[in-house]
C-alpha cells in the first residue's frame, strides 16, 4: 500500500482501495472510511464481514454514516451529530504525517453513550491536537442497541464488540499506510467507550491488536451473566407478544427498531441493557470478574479513572432520606457503610446524595475495585480522578460526566465547551492533562508526576486547577464501596 499526495488532498491506498484526505494544520484527515461492509439486510444482525473493495479513489473528506439515528438525551453534553446512511461501520483518520513508515504511536478511540447513542463526528473527538503531538488518532463507529447487543438465537452475540474487533484487524492491516506503527496502538474510550476498553481487555479474540488502554469514566452492564441478556430479550418477547429473532428483526425500519428498543427503558429498569455482556465464547466471563479476579489485560498497561460527579447533574425527584436509604441498602450497603456513605458526602439533599450513590456505583467504585486488583499483582495501572468543578450555569460546582474530555483532546475552543464549562476553561489543566494522555501513547508512562497505583501507596491523580498527585485521596469511597467480598448490586 502507498501513499501519493497533493498539496491539500493525500490520496492512501488502503486494502480495499483508495482514500482522499484533507490536509489540516497539524496533519490530514480521512473520514468515514469503511472497516466493513454496511450491516443491512443479511448483514444486519451478522458479524462484521470485509468492505467490497474500489478501485477509484474514495472521498473521506465528510464524516460518514452514524450508527446513532437520534441522542440517548434531549440535551446532551457532548455534540454528538446523527448522520443518516447504511455505511455505519465506518473508520476516521487523523494523522500527523500520512507516510508509510513514519511510525506514529496510535490512539483508537471508542465513543460512548450508553451502547445506544453516540458519534464519531463530535467536535470533541477532532484528533488535530493529538496530530501536533506525533499521534495517529483513529476514531470508529460501530452498531448500537438492539443491532448491536441484543441476543438473539439466531444471530452472533456481541455484535458491536465484533465491530470493535473488525476495526482493531483494520487498523492492524492499514495504519502503517497512514504513517502509524500497528505495534503502537492504544485504546481509548470513555463512559460505554470506556466500558469498550475494560470489555477489549477481555476478550482474547481482541489480544495482540493493542499495546495499551485508556478507560475513561468506563462503564459496563453488571450483573453480566449470558442469563441476564437473555432475560432481557424474553422481556422485549413479553412486549412484541412472540419469539424475538434476528429474522423477525432485520427488515424493520429504524423508526420501529428504536420504539421496540424504547420498550425497554421503563421506569426502574437497570441502566445498560443493551451492552455487551459475558456470553461464554467471545466474552468468556464477566469483565469485572475477568479484571479483578483473573488475568484479563495483566500485561496491557492500563490509565483508568472518573470525574468525582459523574451523575451527580441527573435530577432525582421526589428523594427523600427514606428512599435514598431504601436506594443504598438496595446497592448492598449495610448500616455501617451507609452511615459511613452520609458522613463522607454531607446529610443533605436526598436527591444529591442519591445521584452521588450512582455516580459511585457505577463510575468510581468498579474503577478502584479494577486499579485495586492489577495493583495488588503489580500490573502496570495510573488511576486518576477529574475534579475540575464547572462553571456553567445548571452545573455549577459539579465535576460530571465527560467534561474531562476536552481536556484530554486538548479542545477547549470545540463547539460546546463552554456550555459545559463555562466561559474559561483553564488551559493549564487542558495542557497537562492532554500531556499526560500523549505521554502514555508514546510511552505507555504518563510521566515522572504520576507514579503508577501501588498497594502500598494507592497513589492517584487529581485533575483540578492545581494538578497534583495524592496518595490514597479516595481511601473513603474505597472503603465504602471496594470492602473484600462486597460488590453493588443494581
Amino acid at each position: 500500500m502507498t501513499t501519493t499526495t497533493t498539496s491539500s488532498q493525500p490520496v492512501v491506498h488502503t486494502s480495499a482501495g483508495p482514500v482522499r484526505g484533507e490536509r489540516r494544520t497539524h496533519g490530514v484527515r480521512f473520514l468515514g472510511i469503511p472497516y466493513a461492509q454496511p450491516p443491512v439486510g443479511p448483514l444486519r444482525f451478522a458479524a462484521p464481514v470485509p468492505p467490497e473493495p474500489w478501485t477509484d479513489v474514495r472521498d473521506a473528506t465528510a464524516y460518514g454514516p452514524t450508527a446513532q439515528r437520534r441522542p440517548l438525551f434531549d440535551i446532551t453534553t457532548i455534540p454528538e451529530p446523527s448522520i443518516p446512511g447504511e455505511g455505519t461501520l465506518n473508520l476516521n483518520v487523523f494523522t500527523p504525517d500520512a507516510a508509510p513508515g513514519a511510525g506514529h504511536p496510535v490512539l483508537v478511540w471508542i465513543h460512548g453513550g450508553g451502547f445506544l447513542a453516540g458519534s464519531t463526528a463530535s467536535p470533541w473527538y477532532d484528533g488535530d491536537s493529538f496530530n501536533r503531538d506525533g499521534v495517529v488518532v483513529v476514531s470508529i463507529g460501530y452498531r448500537l442497541g438492539i443491532e448491536g447487543f441484543l441476543h438473539l438465537p439466531d444471530a452472533p452475540d456481541n455484535r458491536g464488540v465484533r465491530d470493535w474487533i473488525a476495526a482493531l484487524e483494520w487498523v492492524r492491516q492499514n495504519i502503517a499506510s497512514f504513517g502509524g506503527d500497528p505495534d503502537k496502538v492504544t485504546i481509548a474510550g470513555q463512559s460505554a467507550g470506556g466500558g469498550a476498553v475494560q470489555t477489549l481487555l477481555a476478550t482474547p479474540a481482541a489480544r495482540g491488536l493493542f499495546r495499551a488502554a485508556i478507560s475513561a469514566s468506563g462503564a459496563v452492564m453488571q450483573p453480566q451473566g449470558r442469563e441476564i441478556a437473555e432475560a432481557v430479550t424474553q422481556r422485549l418477547a413479553n412486549h412484541t407478544g412472540g419469539p424475538v429473532t434476528a429474522a423477525m428483526l432485520q427488515n424493520l425500519s429504524d423508526a420501529e427498531l428504536i420504539t421496540l428498543q424504547d420498550a425497554l427503558a421503563s421506569p426502574g429498569t437497570p441502566l445498560l441493557l443493551l451492552a455487551p455482556f459475558a456470553d461464554g465464547r467471545l466474552i468468556p466471563e464477566p469483565v469485572p470478574d475477568a479484571l479483578t479476579t483473573g488475568d484479563a489485560g495483566s500485561d496491557v498497561p492500563l490509565m483508568l479513572g472518573f470525574t468525582a460527579h459523574e451523575f451527580n447533574a441527573v435530577p432525582q425527584p421526589g428523594a427523600t432520606a427514606e428512599t435514598l436509604h431504601a436506594l443504598l441498602a438496595a446497592l448492598g450497603l449495610d448500616e455501617a457503610r451507609t452511615r459511613a456513605f452520609v458522613e463522607t458526602y454531607g446529610d443533605g439533599d436526598p436527591g444529591g446524595l442519591q445521584s452521588q450513590a450512582m455516580t459511585d456505583v457505577v463510575f468510581r467504585a468498579p474503577g478502584l475495585a479494577i486499579a485495586e486488583a492489577r495493583a495488588r499483582h503489580g500490573r502496570p495501572t495510573w488511576l486518576y480522578e477529574f475534579r475540575l468543578r464547572s462553571a456553567a450555569p445548571g452545573f455549577t460546582g459539579l465535576a460530571y460526566h465527560c467534561t474531562d474530555l476536552p481536556f484530554a483532546f486538548d479542545l477547549l475552543d470545540a463547539e460546546g465547551v463552554t456550555a459545559a464549562l463555562g466561559d474559561r476553561p483553564p488551559q493549564h489543566l487542558a495542557d497537562a492533562v492532554h500531556t499526560a494522555w500523549t505521554a502514555f501513547v508514546h510511552d505507555l508512562d504518563p510521566g515522572a508526576d504520576w507514579p503508577a497505583y501501588t498497594a502500598a501507596r494507592r497513589e492517584t491523580r487529581v485533575w483540578d486547577t492545581a494538578p497534583h498527585t495524592d496518595a490514597d485521596p479516595l481511601h473513603r469511597v474505597r472503603a465504602i464501596w471496594c470492602a473484600p467480598g462486597h460488590r453493588p448490586t443494581d
